[in-house]
């Protein structure tokens, strides 16, 4: 089991994979874990709390949270 209480890189690409897969999203190859930074980690771990909290998402939800990533990773 991953120790998300460390902001660590790994612990964003494996929050960021996992949200991928849980929302089976279309264009997770255009959203690669390593486009989101470290100093990003609160906000990542929000989405992947809200993500991974929740059973099943809505298409307004999967589209509201791949727009927050989207939002994220364009902060580089």
């Amino acid at each position: 089991m991953t120790n998300l209480n460390e902001a660590t890189q790994e612990n964003v690409e494996f929050m960021i994979e996992a949200i991928k897969s849980k929302l089976k999203m279309a264009t997770a190859a255009a959203m690669q874990a390593s486009h989101f930074r470290v100093s990003q980690y609160e906000e990542i771990k929000e989405l992947y709390d809200i993500v991974a909290d929740k059973p099943n998402f809505s298409i307004s939800e999967v589209e509201a949270l791949v727009s927050e990533l989207g939002k994220l990773r364009s902060q580089l």
